[in-house]
């Protein structure tokens, strides 16, 4: 009889671990999915900037050009 409680609440412990490395492995997902956006917002950053330069260039010649 006690076995079984025993050898019940071991797996219950094992169930309990298993709920927290699921848990870590979401975190880790949520995080590489946070990496992943601000590498998203510094790539249109980056293209925003390059969009001004641009601009910024044509404004030039369009003056030499007068």
């Amino acid at each position: 009889m006690r076995e079984r409680q025993r050898e019940r609440e071991r797996e219950r412990e094992r169930e309990r671990e298993r709920e927290r490395e699921r848990e870590r492995e979401r975190e880790r997902d949520r995080e590489r999915e946070r990496e992943r956006e601000r590498e998203r917002e510094r790539e249109r950053e980056r293209e925003r900037e390059r969009e001004r330069e641009t601009q910024s260039l044509k404004i030039r010649q369009s003056d030499k050009k007068v």
